[in-house]
């Protein structure tokens, strides 16, 4: 088995502002395995949370330490590589498990989503994000959104650095121009609402109520995360307590442990790749979620085809699909996951689906 990687850059349509700062441009990393003239591939890159922060070049030290350790093995014999897996960071940990789930299902010829026994046709129209920033700017990339796609569902930013009055002017402005577009398609049009830890407990369980009576459909990460568990699940225990609509958790839930300590006190988790350390723990995570009565969405960061193809594999277990990033790249080398108005599915193709763009 030969590891090769590869750096790659990505640069935004329209860069994303959130409570923590603007991205414009993300240099990412592809993960190649390659073991019998069968190649499968990831992606990986730095990214934080507020509480946790991982950069490009440890995690790319990360896996080239590790390549001499891959020479001589099998990518299908994954449970002697999982002590090599278990060591990496989650970043790191998710390229690799990418490209051999994207291996184990080339050599096997069908994509996962049929080698896990889901069903395709159970996927729903993905998000699309709104930035923070100016009442006038978010207008903009509404239309622009609604230009590019049918855009059924909505995501806006929230946890404005101008306070929370911005963040109300914010909703009210967009609530009623979904309002007047569902009206003139006759069809109702959902707004989730995301803080990125922007509130403090106070401002979430004033705003919540508020966001609920302008038909708010689900809330996520209103508190900042906290590195120590307890008193992250604390924060989730006190606002669920005051939140009438779905209260959803990003930053503070990463892996099965984080969805099991805030099972009692949310309504759903969300899946990201990058996080949770690739497909493995995701598929594991969700299952548990399942038995648990938990909703899941499926989110990302600033992330190719790629890893949202391999997100992607597992649609059919989502109720809020958040797959976009990909959607707003002007130099995204990778066909794939196919799209059909608002609505990501996985591909057909075997493995993770995805290819890189030739020239």
């Amino acid at each position: 088995m030969e590891l090769r990687l590869d750096r790659f850059v990505l640069t935004k349509a329209v860069p994303l502002a959130i409570s923590r700062g603007t991205t414009a441009t993300v240099t990412r990393l592809r993960v190649r395995l390659i073991h019998e003239g069968i190649e499968g591939q990831g992606e990986t890159g730095g990214f934080e949370t507020g509480h946790r922060a991982y950069h490009l070049e440890p995690v790319e030290a990360e896996l080239r330490a590790l390549a001499p350790a891959l020479a001589g093995r099998d990518p299908a014999d994954r449970q002697a590589l999982e002590p090599l897996l278990t060591r990496l960071s989650p970043p790191a940990r998710c390229g690799l498990d990418l490209a051999l789930h994207d291996w184990w299902g080339q050599r096997l010829g069908q994509p996962l989503w049929r080698l896990w026994g889901l069903d395709p046709t159970a996927v729903k129209p993905t998000s699309l994000t709104l930035g923070l920033g100016s009442v006038e700017q978010v207008l903009s990339r509404l239309e622009r959104w609604w230009q590019q796609l049918p855009a059924r569902r909505l995501k806006l930013k929230l946890g404005s650095p101008d306070g929370v009055d911005h963040d109300r002017a914010l909703v009210r402005a967009v609530t009623e121009a979904l309002a007047r577009r569902g009206q003139a398609q006759g069809e109702a049009l959902e707004l989730q609402v995301d803080a990125n830890g922007g509130w403090d407990l106070q401002a979430a369980c004033r705003l919540i109520p508020w966001l609920a009576e302008q038909g708010v459909v689900l809330v996520e990460q209103p508190l900042a995360p906290l590195a120590d568990p307890e008193a992250d699940t604390a924060g989730f225990a006190a606002l669920d307590l005051h939140c009438p609509i779905p209260l959803v958790a990003d930053e503070s839930c990463w892996n099965l442990e984080d969805l099991l300590r805030l099972a009692p006190h949310v309504d759903g988790v969300n899946l990201k790749l990058l996080k949770t350390g690739g497909l493995s723990e995701a598929l594991l995570m969700a299952g548990v979620a399942q038995r648990l009565g938990l909703d899941l969405m499926l989110g990302c960061y600033s992330d190719s085809a790629l890893l949202n193809g391999a997100a992607a594999q597992l649609l059919p277990l989502v109720r809020w699909p958040d797959l976009d990033s990909h959607l707003n790249l002007v130099d995204d080398p990778f066909e794939g996951p196919p799209l059909e108005g608002d609505r990501v599915r996985p591909s057909e193709r075997p493995g993770l689906g995805v290819s890189w763009k030739e020239g």
